[in-house]
């Protein structure tokens, strides 16, 4: 079988993320278009109409997806996180409609082009909420109350330095979250790579949804630096819409979709010597098969080998030069191949099903990303020969 190795290449960012790229693509080109229209939404209108129902939604939204997701979270912290998060931020909401729409004592003009050290830390904090969800994901059980602290305490920092010192520091206070969020980034690759050395399939897991989560907020914080300069508060219409939109996706996401159960990392080591090992992983590869069943995980390989999961890892990684769930969808399009050459009538769904794939599209992704064909024609090409 050819080798696949895992370095990085554009080849594989956009067979990876193509799909992601399509909805960043999608996504900005709305969030343009909408900040364009709010230009000519009257501002005694917005701030008058608009701008309490679209609070008055995002609050509602917030508290009801923090009880699903509380109610429903199945022992999962990413989806109690994202509970935290909701119920902070709808609450938050709720304080703003509170104090401008009822109390008429507005406290915040985060739409203003001169927003003072103290709006930027609301803002900010706010802003920080949204990335407890992802962080929980890309380093499961890493964010606790001391961690949160301490990732919060130099933003304050520099807000109090503010009021102090002569020099305008608003800026820093405003990279603070950026500098978060790139820290983010750079974790989904690592995540990636775990995700494929415990599962045989990626369709199911939270690798893709995850990056689609981190280009909400990318293009959140971008929206949001535009409309800290716009003269035109309606242009907050865009904003508390897409925030509206991020909140209610994010939901169906988070409460349908299963992250994958996080395998506490074992101590490394080094792999046993045993020429055995290999080819008893192949032995049983090849008699019985367990590539066809699409929830196959890397721990089931101690069904035949006598290893923890570092060890079983190193095993897949040394011996084959790639991830756990490169190596099982060689077998399985190694099985379409063979099932296309037998029975060239046969459909592709059932060639799907019977290999091993979990979804004919999911088939169809690995399949070309595999032999460079898609699998009709690599049919095609193997019934002209």
């Amino acid at each position: 079988m050819k080798d696949n190795k895992t370095d990085i290449s554009f080849r594989e960012i956009w067979q990876n993320y193509q799909s992601e790229i399509f909805f960043f693509v999608i996504l900005m080109t709305g969030v343009t278009v909408c900040h364009r229209l709010s230009y000519y939404i009257p501002v005694s209108f917005y701030e008058e109409i608009i701008l309490p129902i679209q609070h008055s939604a995002n609050t509602s939204l917030c508290l009801l997806g923090a009880w699903l997701l509380f109610r429903h979270s199945d022992g999962l912290r990413t989806r109690k996180a994202f509970g935290y998060a909701l119920l902070l931020w709808g609450m938050a909401d709720g304080f703003f409609i509170g104090q401008n729409y009822v109390l008429n004592v507005p406290v915040l003009f985060l739409g203003s082009e001169m927003m003072t050290a103290y709006e930027m830390l609301a803002a900010n904090l706010l802003a920080w909420l949204l990335m407890v969800y992802p962080t929980e994901v890309l380093r499961p059980g890493w964010l606790n109350f001391k961690r949160a602290i301490l990732q919060l305490l130099p933003m304050v920092a520099l807000v109090a330095l503010d009021y102090v010192v002569p020099a305008d520091l608003r800026l820093l206070i405003m990279m603070y979250p950026i500098v978060l969020f790139i820290l983010l980034i750079t974790y989904i690759r690592s995540y990636r790579i775990w995700c494929e050395d415990n599962y045989s399939s990626m369709e199911k897991i939270d690798a893709q949804w995850i990056v689609r989560y981190l280009i909400m907020l990318f293009v959140m914080g971008a929206s949001y630096l535009y409309i800290c300069v716009a003269k035109n508060p309606a242009r907050t219409f865009t904003q508390n819409s897409l925030l509206f939109f991020m909140f209610a996706y994010s939901l169906d996401q988070i409460l349908f979709r299963s992250d994958p159960e996080f395998v506490t990392q074992e101590p490394e080591e080094a792999l046993p010597e045993n020429a055995e090992y290999r080819a008893k992983l192949e032995e049983w590869m090849a008699n019985e098969k367990p590539y066809l069943n699409p929830e196959l995980r890397l721990i089931d390989l101690r069904n035949v080998l006598p290893l923890n999961r570092t060890y079983l890892s190193q095993l897949i990684h040394s011996e084959y030069d790639c991830t756990f769930y490169q190596f099982v969808n060689r077998y399985r399009v190694e099985e379409a191949q063979r099932l296309m050459r037998e029975n060239p009538t046969m459909k592709m769904a059932d060639i799907s099903a019977q290999s091993g794939f979990s979804s004919p599209t999911y088939f169809i992704r690995i399949f070309t990303s595999t032999t460079g064909m898609t699998p009709r024609e690599w049919s095609k090409k193997i019934l002209s020969a």
